[in-house]
């Protein structure tokens, strides 16, 4: 089975490269996810990647009212460059070439964020990890996927998380949730739907970037979607 997604950005949360421990990083882990992308790879997809900063520093909710909300997000952006810096380390490893690009300047840890240079990189084969979200505060990694995604004219944005798709609500919570096969970007913004912020979702809607959602537990799982294999849930329009 070829590739249904060719050129495509996933996003990837802090919390996942952090396992069981919930802060810092599962190497094992991270490992087997550099490992699924590299596979991905040699099947022919460019793959972009953005991360969250979850696992170091969660922006307002971990300033517990002592920081305040800019110096917060910007301390979320560090947090994701840390992610990219560790990320692509372990891609180098596997025998990958990855580049680090951020939305601020900071010299010696990655490349000024540049569309053209970034599409040239994936081009190449090269893996691009994009960190520092949108580069300012109050917009989320969700949102700097959806964008990000846009700028390389990417096929879909794969939403890699710790549940395995869409559901009509918490299922940790609600034993009688539903999970979506499918489900359009309206509903997900008129349920009012945790798949992502609403700014990142009207952003994907207007320009007709479908969502993927799945579990990252199974790391190939990266693979399956990029195959077109139903799993998960597709948001779309």
């Amino acid at each position: 089975m070829g590739l249904q997604y060719r050129r495509v950005l996933i996003k990837i949360s802090g919390e996942a490269l952090s396992g069981e421990k919930g802060t810092g990083y599962d190497f094992p882990f991270v490992v087997s996810v550099c490992e699924s992308v590299k596979a991905c790879l040699q099947e022919g997809a460019q793959i972009g990647i953005v991360i969250g900063g979850g696992n170091f520093w969660r922006g307002v909710k971990d300033g517990a009212g002592r920081v305040e909300r800019v110096s917060a997000d910007r301390m979320g952006m560090l947090a994701t460059a840390m992610n990219c810096l560790a990320v692509s380390d372990v891609l180098r490893q596997c025998g990958v070439d990855a580049r680090v690009m951020t939305a601020v300047d900071i010299q010696g840890v990655g490349e000024r964020h540049d569309v053209p240079r970034a599409k040239e990189y994936l081009e190449a084969g090269k893996v691009v990890l994009f960190g520092c979200g949108t580069g300012h505060p109050f917009f989320s990694t969700d949102t700097a996927a959806v964008l990000r995604a846009a700028e390389i004219g990417a096929d879909a944005i794969l939403l890699a998380k710790n549940i395995d798709g869409v559901y009509s609500a918490d299922p940790r919570q609600d034993p009688t949730a539903v999970k979506f096969d499918e489900i359009s970007y309206q509903d997900v913004l008129a349920r009012r739907l945790q798949v992502m912020d609403s700014t990142a979702t009207s952003l994907a809607m207007d320009n007709n970037l479908p969502v993927l959602v799945f579990a990252l537990k199974d790391p190939a799982n990266i693979g399956r979607v990029l195959r077109g294999e139903k799993i998960g849930t597709l948001v779309h329009g």
